[in-house]
């Protein structure tokens, strides 16, 4: 902040020199500012946000649950940088923080499109998770060149390993972990509808060679009947997990979640549930406020800087993993207070 506060000023020394020119003059910073919201319980373009079909029953929902958003303005101007400051509508920083040095935008969009895939693919998780739904294993990625490399496939579901039951991520690091170079390894997959036992030859593993290794990624999964699809336009990253898996949970218990309130929220979310900290949190409750919303969901890592800023009338519940978002909106619709920041 002082580097930023010292360029500034030095920037309004050269505005009085340039005079006009600082209208036109880009400066290597961008602006952060409120973001637009979206209602993840209504409809875009016609299609619900959340559409869940399948075998499962499903329950009408009220009220909003929004996913909050922060604009970043990449062209900004000498003055248009001392105003922004100035005002305090938004927050000038260096360049460098949104646009990493060596990349260019598209290839920083295209990350947070990933992101935000890999955030709805986890809220879908989190939420069958919390519903119920028992757990499986299915391995994500293949080292190629490496042990499983043409024996294993991404998408495999991972029944045991070497006479072991697996039942989650950490049951395959413990059974690979038990095995040494140069072995042979049993897995037992799912691959389609059909099960078979396929044997991978242990290599060692980089950095510690006295431990097998398999050369494969496992994540967990969730055996559902539920077909759920996430289709949200020009948004990315992943801070909107949390909003997605509380909606998903909304759709798929009866009664209506939010009690007809306008609920928003923020907050990154992995597959168990856990939820992570996110940026920008000071122009998502603006936004949050100026669409509606009475009360806001926190990650817990953010709760001191969001009861330093929030706007009045705004309550705020402090949320560390779905659970407790789940309840903090339970709190807000039958008009109790759920755990504040």
């Amino acid at each position: 902040m002082t580097r930023l506060r010292a360029t500034i000023a030095l920037g309004l020394v050269l505005a009085a020199v340039l005079g006009l020119a600082g209208a036109t003059v880009r400066v290597p910073f961008v602006a952060l500012g409120d973001g637009p919201t979206f209602d993840v319980l209504s409809d875009q373009s016609g299609r619900p946000i959340i559409d869940v079909s399948g075998p499962v029953p499903t329950y009408p929902t009220s009220g909003q649950l929004r996913m909050t958003t922060v604009a970043v303005t990449s062209q900004v101007t000498l003055f248009g940088a001392v105003a922004m400051w100035v005002t305090g509508s938004h927050e000038v920083v260096p360049r460098e923080q949104v646009y990493p040095t060596g990349q260019s935008s598209q290839q920083v969009d295209a990350e947070n499109t990933r992101q935000f895939s890999q955030s709805e693919n986890d809220a879908q998780t989190a939420a069958l998770h919390y519903l119920g739904y028992p757990s499986a294993v299915q391995i994500g990625d293949v080292t190629a060149p490496g042990p499983s490399a043409g024996q294993l496939n991404p998408g495999d579901r991972v029944l045991a390993i070497a006479g072991r039951a697996v039942t989650s991520p950490q049951d395959v690091v413990d059974a690979v972990g038990a095995v040494g170079p140069g072995a042979p390894v049993v897995v037992r997959i799912q691959r389609g509808p059909d099960t078979r036992d396929v044997t991978v030859t242990a290599a060692a593993r980089p950095g510690d060679p006295s431990r097998g290794y398999l050369g494969i990624t496992a994540a967990s999964e969730v055996v559902s009947p539920a077909n759920i699809k996430i289709g949200l336009a020009d948004v990315g990253g992943p801070s909107a997990g949390l909003i997605f898996a509380t909606a998903i949970v909304d759709k798929l218990t009866p009664g209506e979640l939010t009690g007809g309130k306008t609920i928003a929220g923020t907050g990154t979310i992995d597959a168990d549930g856990r939820v992570g900290p996110i940026g920008g949190i000071r122009f998502k409750m603006d936004a949050a406020r100026d669409d509606g919303a009475g009360a806001f969901l926190v990650p817990a890592g953010n709760c001191s800087e969001a009861a330093r800023s929030a706007p009045s009338g705004l309550t705020l519940a402090r949320v560390s993993d779905l659970r407790e978002g789940v309840s903090a909106v339970q709190d807000l619709a039958a008009g109790r207070m759920p755990p504040t920041c």
